[in-house]
Order: structure tokens, then C-alpha cells, then sequence
């Protein structure tokens, strides 16, 4: 028999807690359930183990508007972001809702109840049903499975170990070991100076370069504040000091690309000194922020390449050989290790099987509304962060808005939301502007956008406040009571 709730809430990371966290604030009457399909909350904090993982962002952004960060390093290690998280949820209660290993498989929406049946595998593989009137999907873009591995002619003659970091092996040493880390994205950057500690040499092999920028591990702006003002007020300012200096660089780097490419390599080579060469290695073919910049604390980087414990190589993959890999140029770069760094598999809504009134919902065929619902599927809202700048930020407001629904449904005696437009010269655009590949690689799969709002992304997290905190809920949104029985629908509101 399957168990009800007003809404359930799929994932118990980041996205999912926050979201918890506002439903039990924003809309006290409604029940919730949380289904995880892991053991343990925290999701991308709590799946990669590899070493050095941490933030790519500062944690006062990507931590919770509602529970300060309080560790003096704003730049955090994934076992103190995993804490962090965990501690959220047992603070507010959250966890008394979240029921672990229960993977989600299917969602299918019946009109004539206006409500979804969530199928699910429970911990011991049963199968189980839930129902809600709200969905919220807040599992991540990307498969938790496998990360992205090319195919490397000869990689099974290698003799010594291929790992991925999605994958890392709880056994694996590389004490004294010769390691190669192909890729140069964020994990590469955190593996690299993190290996060189007790490796003998780490290269990271690179097909292209990326944009490296340096910046302290600790935010004494942040610290000095704590120690002066309450605990909320001083996370708020620093929150808003962030957000805000974010959008100031990002509006630059959009306006004056040239300039803002030039001052970030000019910063690269003030670390490694003129006789680097910083054109071959850490100069990008294409402009600040088509692709997320690269963020290392302290410059751990570019001191494991000065002091010699690791290097970077730039070219193409020939084959792996049993002793390492030969690239395109002939030079052979040997290896004991090699770590396949090269990128995520996008997963939109955790490959959950989604049908409406007995028929699959294509959602590659779907335009996005406000970056978290799509065109024509009712009660279902999704959280998908910022490309240039922290996850939680939009995390937070998508699960603000989702109150606001919920509330606004309430109060107008309605059971279903479902973005529609019939504006038949509005054109599309890709899900999101950026030449990442595991953007790329997905694009088919992928929902559009439209060319105006609310169907375009507003990537700005000034406008989003606007937009979802304060902005209409009507706009292209149909209200409307299912006729119960059949699978029409009366129109409350558009």
C-alpha cells in the first residue's frame, strides 16, 4: 500500500535538506518525506572520497542562508562540508524525515487525482509506493554510478592502476608512486597539489588548459566579522559581500573578456615566475566563464609545480602503454597510477522514468520555467545551481519559491501548477549557455529555454531574488482543479 505526503522530496544533499528545511518553516501543515537513495545524507559531499576533495566555492555562499558556517576556512574539505550538512539536518529535525537507501525509479502523474505515485527500491531492493501532491527533485545533475571516462587506446595493457575519483578506492596508495591525473577541471586541480604531499611525482596531463585562479583558503574579511557581531548577522554580510563581488567580477569578464583573461593569467604567471610557460599551460582558448573557473586555496597548486613534487603537461592522448602513456607527440610519460579526472555523466533528475496520465514525459522536449519546473508537467519543481557561482544560492531561492506555490495553492483552493505558455514565436536556446563537456556531451537529453522570461535563465542571483522571492506566481502558471475522475481540468487562474 502506497504512503502519502503532501510532498516528497527526492535527495538528502545540500538541495534536499534546504528544501526540507524551508517546508517546514514556509508551510508547517504539509508532510514531507525525503527518499535517499544512499546510506548516509550529504550527497555529493558524501559520495567523493577522493583525496584533497573540498569546495569549489566559498562556504558562505554555499553553505545554508539559515545556519551559518562558523569554520574559520571558507574554502572547506568535503569531510567539513559533509558535517556541516549533516549537522544541518539533525539542528532542525530534518533527518527524523529522510529514509536512506530508498532510490527512486519512477514518478507518474495522474490528473484526475492530482497527485504523483513515486515508485521506489527500498534497502533491502522491495519495491515501494508513495504518493504526493508535490514533487521536488533535488538529487544532483550528474550519476552518481560512474563519472565520464573516454575510451584511452591500450589502457588495458597498463600495468598499474586506472582509478576514477568518482571511484576512489579506499585501498589505493600512492606513497612515493609516479602519478599522471588526466584533466585540468576542478578535481584534477584539487587532486594534483593534494597527491604531490606523498607521491613521488604528479603530472596532470591536459588535453587544454583552464582557467586557475588563487584565493585564500580563509576569509579574513569573514573571521574578523564573527568575532564582532552576532553569529547570523556576520554570515549574512559575508553571504551578500560574496554574492556581490561574484557578480561584479562576472560582469566584467562578460563585458571586457580580453582584459579579464589577461589580469587571470597575469596572476598565474606572478606565481610561477617569467620562466614558466604559462602560454602552453595555463593560457584557455575560450573566455573567462564559458567554462567555470578553476579555484585553488593558497596556491597549492602552483607551489606543488615550484618546489618540483608535480608538474603540468598539455597535449593529446596516443595510447596508454604498460608503463604509462605516450601522447601525440611521441614523449612517454610514465606511470604507476593514473587518474582518469576527465569529468561528470549529467544525469538530469537522477534518470527518475516520469509520465503524465499514462504517457512518458519527454523532458528533453520541454521548456525550463524560472530554471526549476518545466512546460506543461504539473507539481514538479527541480533544483539545477548556478554555472557561475554557488549551488546553493539558487538551491535556496527554488526552495523558497516552491513554498510559495505550495502556499498560494492553499490559499486558492487549487491541487495543480503547471507551467504553460501558448506564445507560439518565442524562440529556444540551449538548457544553459556553457561549453562544458558534460554540458555538451548531454545536450540532446537536456530541456531548452525560452528567449524571454520566465523561460529564460537569469544566471544572476540579484535577478532571482526578484524574480522567485518577490515576483508574481502567475506568470504563465495555470492554476487549475482537476475534475476528479476524468482527465480534464478546470482553470482557476493563468
Amino acid at each position: 500500500m502506497a504512503e502519502h505526503f503532501d510532498v516528497v522530496v527526492v535527495g538528502a544533499g545540500i538541495s534536499g535538506v534546504g528544501q526540507a528545511y524551508h517546508l517546514q518553516k514556509r508551510c508547517p501543515d504539509r508532510s514531507y518525506v525525503i527518499l535517499e537513495g544512499r546510506a548516509a545524507l550529504g550527497g555529493t559531499w558524501d559520495l567523493f572520497r577522493y583525496p584533497g576533495i573540498r569546495s569549489d566555492s566559498d562556504m558562505h555562499t554555499l553553505g545554508f542562508a539559515f545556519h551559518p558556517w562558523r569554520a574559520a576556512k571558507s574554502i572547506a574539505d568535503g569531510p567539513s562540508i559533509r558535517a556541516y550538512v549533516e549537522e544541518t539536518a539533525q539542528t532542525y529535525g530534518i533527518d527524523r524525515h529522510i529514509r536512506f537507501r530508498h532510490h527512486v525509479t519512477a514518478a507518474a502523474w495522474s490528473t484526475a487525482d492530482a497527485r504523483w505515485t513515486v515508485e521506489a527500491t527500498g534497502p533491502d531492493g522491495e519495491p515501494l509506493t508513495f504518493t504526493c501532491n508535490f514533487l521536488c527533485m533535488c538529487s544532483g545533475y550528474y550519476k552518481y554510478a560512474n563519472g565520464y571516462t573516454p575510451h584511452f587506446e591500450g589502457a588495458d595493457s597498463f600495468g598499474g592502476r586506472i582509478v576514477h575519483p568518482q571511484l576512489w578506492p579506499e585501498d589505493l596508495s600512492y606513497d612515493g608512486k609516479r602519478v599522471v591525473v588526466i584533466g585540468s577541471g576542478a578535481t584534477a586541480v584539487t587532486l594534483v597539489p593534494e597527491m604531490a604531499k606523498r607521491a613521488g611525482h604528479v603530472t596532470m596531463l591536459q588535453r587544454s588548459p583552464t582557467y586557475v585562479v588563487s584565493r585564500p583558503a580563509e576569509d579574513r574579511f569573514a573571521n574578523w566579522l564573527r568575532d564582532r557581531l552576532p553569529a547570523k548577522l556576520a554570515y549574512g554580510t559575508t553571504r551578500w559581500k560574496n554574492v556581490l563581488t561574484g557578480m561584479v567580477f562576472y560582469r566584467i569578464a562578460k563585458k571586457r573578456p580580453q582584459k579579464f583573461k589577461e589580469r587571470l593569467i597575469g596572476m598565474v604567471r606572478e606565481h610561477l615566475g617569467p620562466d614558466y610557460d604559462v602560454d602552453t599551460h595555463f593560457t584557455p582558448r575560450y573566455n573567462p566563464w564559458d567554462q567555470r573557473l578553476c579555484l585553488v586555496p593558497d596556491a597549492d597548486l602552483f607551489d606543488a609545480i615550484k618546489r618540483g613534487d608535480a608538474s603540468v603537461e598539455t597535449g593529446t592522448i596516443d595510447r596508454f602503454t604498460p608503463t604509462g602513456i605516450r601522447l601525440s607527440s611521441g614523449k612517454e610519460l610514465p606511470a604507476d597510477i593514473i587518474v582518469t579526472a576527465t569529468g561528470l555523466e549529467l544525469q538530469l533528475l537522477s534518470g527518475v522514468r516520469f509520465s503524465q496520465d499514462g504517457m512518458p514525459i519527454d523532458l528533453s522536449k520541454a521548456l525550463q520555467y524560472k530554471g526549476m519546473m518545466f512546460s506543461d508537467v504539473p507539481n514538479l519543481a527541480y533544483t539545477f545551481g548556478y554555472t557561475n557561482a554557488s549551488w546553493t544560492l539558487k538551491a535556496d531561492l527554488v526552495a523558497t519559491y516552491v513554498c510559495r506555490l505550495l502556499n498560494t495553492m492553499t490559499k486558492r483552493g487549487v491541487r495543480q501548477a503547471t507551467p504553460h505558455t501558448d506564445d507560439t514565436t518565442m524562440t529556444t536556446e540551449p538548457f544553459v549557455d556553457f561549453s562544458s563537456g558534460y554540458i555538451q556531451r548531454a545536450e540532446r537529453d537536456l530541456p531548452k529555454q525560452g528567449s524571454r522570461k520566465p523561460w529564460k535563465l537569469n544566471q544572476n542571483y540579484a535577478l532571482d531574488v526578484l524574480a522567485l522571492r518577490f515576483g508574481s506566481v502567475d506568470d504563465d502558471m495555470v492554476f487549475s482543479n482537476p475534475a476528479r475522475g476524468r482527465r480534464g481540468t478546470d482553470s482557476i487562474a493563468a
